[in-house]
């Protein structure tokens, strides 16, 4: 596989899962204002899936978007692990939110200096977007942070079981040193490091207990194809409507 092909399919893949995710909250979510940030949070991942599967297909030949999004099988994802999880509690779906979009955006920020230059254009295009959510991220969770005991202790928790799913995030893909050495991304051992202090510094000033940076547990490897047993469900929800009629105009 093309090292930049690898990098994007990543990205739109860990964009179209947790896009999806979100939107399971759609009438849903615990407060109003709070469905309607995560509907609209989940319309612009997906919406930058599809951006990034379409420049798959202009630029590599790649399958249109639809077939990126709907006809694969499980093991030609390479979304990570966090991504995958079911929402759960809303307490585990905001700590998700915060430490994925922490390093979705620190990632594009890298990307903004991309030698592929469609990639630096779509990574300043969307950065407004991203930096909404950072803040939705970070403004809910400073406030249940300080909310009371039993919202900090469950948000501890979500901490708890969030942060090592989060370490998937940053699992090397086999062309580290090409994409760095071409210049079209820097690594994710850098990005890792660059998310840690973001996040730890926040999670400290609020009160949590964070726990070490570490690699992916072995055996992982949703960038490698290895998922969980929950992503087969949902792209089986996700694709229902398009295997019902195949041969339909979208």
């Amino acid at each position: 596989m093309n090292p930049t092909v690898e990098l994007i399919t990543k990205m739109a893949d860990d964009a179209l899962i947790i896009g999806h995710r979100h939107s399971e909250w759609t009438g849903l979510g615990p407060i109003l204002e709070e469905d309607i940030a995560m509907a609209s949070m989940a319309q612009d991942k997906i919406g930058h899936a599809l951006a990034l599967y379409t420049l798959l297909q202009e630029h590599f030949a790649g399958p249109d978007p639809d077939t990126m999004a709907f006809s694969r099988k499980p093991a030609d994802f390479r979304c990570c692990h966090l991504v995958e999880h079911p929402n759960g509690d809303y307490d585990f779906t905001l700590m998700r939110h915060f430490l994925f979009d922490h390093a979705e955006w620190l990632r594009y920020q890298m990307l903004r200096q991309s030698s592929f230059a469609p990639m630096a254009h779509f990574a300043n295009r969307i950065s407004g977007e991203l930096k909404y959510h950072i803040l939705h991220a970070n403004t809910l969770l400073q406030r249940l942070a300080r909310g009371s005991e039993e919202s900090h202790a469950r948000l501890q928790a979500a901490l708890n079981d969030a942060f090592p799913l989060a370490m998937g995030i940053f699992e090397p893909g086999p062309y580290e040193q090409e994409l760095a050495g071409t210049g079209v991304f820097a690594g994710e051992e850098i990005l890792k490091n660059r998310w840690f202090l973001e996040v730890e510094h926040r999670l400290l000033s609020w009160g949590f207990q964070v726990p070490a940076l570490s690699d992916a547990p072995a055996g992982w490897g949703g960038r490698k194809g290895y998922h969980t047993e929950f992503l087969q469900p949902l792209l089986d929800e996700m694709a229902a409507v398009i295997r019902s009629q195949p041969e339909a105009s979208w």
